[in-house]
C-alpha cells in the first residue's frame, strides 16, 4: 500500500492545484474591472532657481519649486482584490537635450479602508524638481499628470494615469528669494 508520507504529499499537492485553480478563478474575475478615475490638477505657485547640484557634477542646473492643489475620488477602483494604490504625480516636459523628461514630484500610498477621497490644497513636492541642465527657466509647456499601479491580491499589476492633466510653464525668471 501507500505509505503515510506518499499519502500526506498527494493531500498537499492536491490542496495547493486547487488553490491556484480558485486563486486564477479569482484573478479572472476582475481582469475586465475598469480602473479610471478623474482627477483636476492645478499649480498655485511655479518659481524656479539656477542653484548648484553639489549630488552629480557641481554645475549650475535648474531646479523648480511647485505648489499644487489636487482632488481625485479613487474609492471606486478598490474592490475585494485591491490591496492598496501607489499614487504618484509626474511632471513630463522637453528641453533641447531632452526629447522627453520625466520627474516624479510626489507620491502616496493608500490603503484598502483608508479614505480615498483626495482633496490636497497648496501642497508642496515631496522630491525635487532637477532638471539636468537650465531647461526649466522659460519652459512653456511642463504637464503634471496623475498616475497610480494597483496592487492587488491576485493578478497583474496595472499602470494606470487619471483622466486630467494640468499644463503650466514656468517663468522666463530665475528667483533669488529664499523658499
Amino acid at each position: 500500500m501507500h505509505s503515510l508520507l506518499s499519502r500526506g504529499n498527494a493531500i498537499v499537492a492536491y490542496t495547493l492545484s486547487l488553490l491556484a485553480c480558485l486563486t486564477f478563478l479569482c484573478f479572472l474575475s476582475t481582469l475586465f474591472v475598469d480602473y479610471t478615475a478623474n482627477s483636476s490638477i492645478n499649480t498655485v505657485k511655479v518659481v524656479v532657481k539656477n542653484v548648484p547640484d553639489y549630488s552629480a557634477s557641481r554645475e549650475k542646473c535648474d531646479l523648480g519649486f511647485i505648489t499644487f492643489d489636487l482632488q481625485a475620488n479613487l474609492t471606486n477602483l478598490f474592490n475585494w482584490n485591491v490591496k492598496q494604490l501607489f499614487l504618484y504625480l509626474t511632471a513630463e516636459y522637453s528641453t533641447g537635450n531632452n526629447i522627453l523628461s520625466q520627474v516624479v514630484l510626489w507620491d502616496k500610498i493608500i490603503l484598502r479602508g483608508e479614505n480615498a477621497v483626495l482633496d490636497f490644497k497648496s501642497m508642496n513636492t515631496k522630491y525635487y524638481f532637477w532638471d539636468d541642465g537650465n531647461g526649466l527657466k522659460g519652459n512653456p509647456n511642463v504637464t503634471l499628470t496623475l498616475s497610480w499601479n494597483i496592487i492587488p491580491n491576485a493578478g497583474l499589476l496595472p499602470s494606470l494615469v487619471a483622466n486630467g492633466r494640468h499644463s503650466f510653464s514656468f517663468p522666463s525668471e530665475y528667483t533669488i528669494a529664499r523658499l
